[in-house]
Parts: structure tokens; C-alpha cells; sequence
């Protein structure tokens, strides 16, 4: 059920609170990152062309008529639509990045130039601008490559490790590298934040998804760049420990886990088996990892004497780390579960509209959920009034100008 964004203990200011950041992002990786800046206080408005952001016409599915892809990521956020070919509106997007604390972007590197709408010309009437430019592979030799996540995955070698082992590589169930580029995005601008508050002076960050991707496929990565390993499709399997993958009981699959010797002889105590914790061919982790086709079967004939919800209750009781494989609905559910109060509901009456609650947890400065996604310039009379100085719109100063 979602929980009212009132009943969060969230302030109308978040620790963010005076900084204007002028979005001229679209799709995902900065959408996401802009919402994360407006959940934390930021006055975040939204820039899209004449015909919106492509997310709007993402569907199926949606919410009455509206795209639940757009929903997920534009919440706390104003929108004005303007097009760059016209002079006015031109004007007003060069007046909202020269008053704005924080501009992000990811058209192709480069494509803002011919608006002045890029770092440089931007920075030359705001210098303690923070602008952060968002492309898929960078703004060197990759420059003209399209930025799409799922090419990326492609690229990066993802793919080649997602899937059974003796099937086709397949693409992660949602765009990794989009999110994960959004939050990158998202700390580079605090970091850069907290240097302009230091030295008083902005600068420029970028962030591309195959960087991103390199770096998010941590050991996998590592493997090549430090051991000389090119890393394979495993299926479920983990290359360096085992168990650590869905395992049959008498109903169904549950990971099992034993990311160490302590944690394996709990599994092992629970399961009615300790003699296996004591067998010197499983006694250590990079025993069980290259015997693991020896002891799998040990592990799923005590498994398969109960049903995944008996062992998942008793091995979590014992201590061992152990889940469900779950339906998205169930994921959800199992958090509100546990307490997690994963649904919130954002804006009022008969326009608010459910969303995932921003993973942060402030003790003094909790997220907010004020302002439902809006509608395709829903905003633009009263921005366009504040920065034209024929209206007053106090919430959209920034923190510097």
C-alpha cells in the first residue's frame, strides 16, 4: 500500500533546498539523476522539446494514459517546453542555465554548442556553474556512437556473461548501465558541489555508460584488467563461490548462499548435513567453488526435503543468507513487509501518482515527494514569466544567482 507523502516525516526543504538545476536531459540516465537531486530539495525544472520527452510515449504500460516508464524517474520536477530553433525560447533556456546551480545534459557531446548552450559558453555568464554532460561513450573517439543502454551492455561485455552457459547472451532485465550513470552523475555533482562551496568556482563532469559499465562490472572487469581472465557466462553461477545460486527444493528454486567457511557451516548445520562443513574437500571456499559439481547434489538432496518457504524461514532463522526468486509485485511486497515502506505516493488528491521511495534514509533531512510528474510544459507559463522579469516566482532563485 502506498504510504502518503505526507505520513514520511519529509520537510518541504531537503538538505539541497536553493539550488536550481536546469535539466535538459532526456530518456533516463539524467532524468533519474535530476530526480534524485529533487528528492533531496533541489528545484529541478525540466526542459523538453516541443514534442516532450520520449519516455511519455514509452508503452505499454501505463497509468491511465500516461507512460509508467515516464512516471518512474520525472517526479519533483517542473516542466517548460522549448525549442531551441526559436529565438524566444531559445533565450529562455539560455537564461534558466545562466541562473541555474547545476545543468545536466546528454545530448551527443558536443550538440549544445551550436545553441550556446554548452560548458563553455554557459560557464563564460555563470562560472560557479556545475554541468554535468551525461553520452554513451564519451566526448573523444566514441563521440558519434549512439548512447543506447542496451549497446552498451553489448559493448562493455555484460552480455557475454549474462545467460546459461551454453546458451545466448542476453541483456539485463532493466537498462544497468542508464541508472547506474545516473547516480554516478548524481555524486559527481555533489562532489562538485561541495568544491564550488570550497574554492567558490563551478566546473564541468562527464560521464559516459561504457565507463560506468567497466567500472560497475567490478570483479568481472578485474578479472581481465588485473588477472589476465576473460570472464564467461556462468548461467546463475558465481566464479569465485559456491553457493551463491538458485538451488532446487521440493517446490521450487532458493538462492542459497555461503559467502565464507563461518557462513557455510551454519548452511551446513541447518540442512542436517555438518559432516560436509567437516569434509576436507568443501572445508574452504575455493574447495567448494572447484568441487562445486560434487557437492551441489549434497546440498539439493537435503534441500529437496522441504519446500523453499520451510528453508527459507528456518536457514534465515539460522543465520544463513537465503531468499525467494519473486515477481517484481512480490519484491515490492516483501519490502512493505519488512517495514520498508517501499510505495509512496506523490502529490495530492486524485493526481498523485505512486512511485518507489528514494532508497536514502536522512535522519534530519528525509526525501521529499511533493511534486507528481508533470505534464508536458505544465510549468512553462510561470517559468517563462520568472525569467523573463514579468513574474515572481520565488522558488525557482538558485543558490548563487
Amino acid at each position: 500500500m502506498a504510504a502518503q507523502a505526507n505520513e514520511t516525516g519529509a520537510a518541504p526543504d531537503g538538505p539541497l533546498a536553493g539550488l536550481l538545476v536546469a535539466d535538459f536531459s532526456r530518456i533516463l540516465a539524467g532524468p533519474y539523476a535530476s530526480m534524485l537531486l529533487g528528492d533531496l530539495g533541489a528545484d529541478v525544472v525540466k526542459v523538453e522539446s516541443p514534442g516532450g520527452d520520449d519516455t511519455r510515449t514509452w508503452v505499454p504500460p501505463v497509468r491511465g494514459d500516461r507512460s509508467t516508464y515516464y512516471l518512474a524517474i520525472n517526479r519533483n520536477k517542473r516542466s517548460i517546453a522549448l525549442d531551441f530553433t526559436d529565438a524566444d525560447d531559445l533565450a529562455a533556456a539560455r537564461e534558466l542555465a545562466a541562473r541555474a546551480d547545476v545543468v545536466l545534459e546528454n545530448f551527443k557531446p558536443g550538440g549544445l554548442r551550436k545553441f550556446g548552450l554548452d560548458y563553455e559558453s554557459v560557464a563564460a555568464d555563470n562560472p560557479g556553474v556545475v554541468y554535468a554532460s551525461i553520452s554513451g561513450f564519451g566526448s573523444t573517439g566514441g563521440a558519434a556512437l549512439p548512447g543506447y543502454d542496451l549497446i552498451v551492455q553489448a559493448i562493455s561485455g555484460l552480455m557475454s556473461l549474462t545467460g546459461d552457459a551454453d546458451g545466448s547472451p542476453y541483456r539485463a532485465g532493466i537498462s544497468v548501465f542508464d541508472v547506474m550513470s545516473g547516480m554516478q552523475a548524481t555524486i559527481g555533482v555533489l562532489a562538485a558541489l561541495e568544491h564550488r562551496h570550497v574554492s567558490g568556482t563551478g566546473q564541468h563532469i562527464e560521464v559516459n555508460l561504457l565507463s560506468t559499465a567497466l567500472s560497475g562490472m567490478v570483479n568481472q572487469t578485474s578479472a581481465w584488467a588485473a588477472g589476465g581472465v576473460v570472464p564467461t557466462r556462468m548461467g546463475n553461477a558465481h566464479p569465485s563461490l559456491f553457493p551463491y545460486e538458485p538451488l532446487p527444493t521440493a517446490d521450487g528454486e532458493l538462492i542459497v548462499t555461503a559467502g565464507n567457511d563461518g557462513q557455510f557451516v551454519k548452511l551446513c548445520t541447518a540442512l542436517g548435513v555438518p559432516e560436509l562443513a567437516d569434509d576436507p574437500r568443501f572445508a574452504h571456499n575455493q574447495d567448494r567453488t572447484a568441487r562445486r559439481e560434487e557437492l551441489r547434489p549434497l546440498l539439493v538432496e537435503r534441500l529437496a526435503t522441504r519446500t523453499r518457504a520451510e528453508w527459507f524461514r528456518d536457514l534465515t532463522a539460522a543465520g544463513v543468507a537465503c531468499g525467494p526468486i519473486n515477481t517484481v509485485a512480490e519484491g515490492v511486497e516483501f519490502a512493505q513487509g519488512i517495514g520498508l515502506d517501499p510505495v509512496v505516493l506523490v502529490g495530492d488528491g486524485e493526481g498523485a501518482v505512486p512511485s518507489i521511495r528514494n532508497p536514502l534514509r536522512f535522519s534530519e533531512t528525509p526525501a521529499r515527494y511533493l511534486l507528481p510528474p508533470p505534464e508536458l510544459d505544465e510549468h512553462g507559463a510561470e517559468i517563462r514569466a520568472w525569467l523573463t522579469g514579468t513574474g515572481g516566482d520565488e522558488h525557482h532563485d538558485g543558490g548563487t544567482r
